[in-house]
């Protein structure tokens, strides 16, 4: 059972990996085409909505991502309730393991999978966030010069 869990983590990680390059790549193409040229002297209300509609954009994926773990959680009949299998699955994702609700034997190995999984995908948010910070702020060479 355990190779088993560990081909269908692994198979489920893939997909969320696909899933999350996608939103982020969607979300940096986003921010790149509102932000202008680097240093162009774009406006903090202007850098915080571009921010926002990343985060926003990537968090949705990190959202699908959950409700993917949840429905396979579901669909392995290991909750009963599919609102509990996303709450469940929310829990691992993001790594707080309250312990509340808990898989059958067979299939907690899933539930590190997920949040290892979690902890992956939420790193390349912040990742993708802190890139996008850094060219808002980011100053031209010449801008530089001529302050001198």
């Amino acid at each position: 059972m355990t190779l088993i869990n560990l081909a269908i983590g692994l198979l489920i990680m893939m997909g969320c990996l696909i899933l999350q390059v996608t939103f982020t790549l969607w979300s940096v193409r986003h921010a790149m085409r509102h932000s202008g040229e680097p240093g162009s002297g774009i406006t903090l209300l202007a850098g915080i909505r571009t921010l926002l509609m990343a985060m926003v954009i990537m968090m949705l994926g990190n959202f699908l991502q959950i409700m993917l773990w949840g429905t396979l959680f579901f669909w392995l009949g290991e909750f009963t309730d599919f609102h509990q299998a996303v709450y469940h699955s929310g829990v691992n994702f993001t790594s707080l393991g309250y312990g509340d609700v808990v898989m059958s034997a067979d299939r907690k190995l899933l539930g590190p999978l997920e949040a290892l999984n979690g902890i992956l995908m939420l790193g390349l948010t912040s990742a993708a966030l802190l890139g996008i910070l850094q060219h808002l702020t980011r100053e031209k060479p010449h801008a530089r010069e001529h302050r001198d």
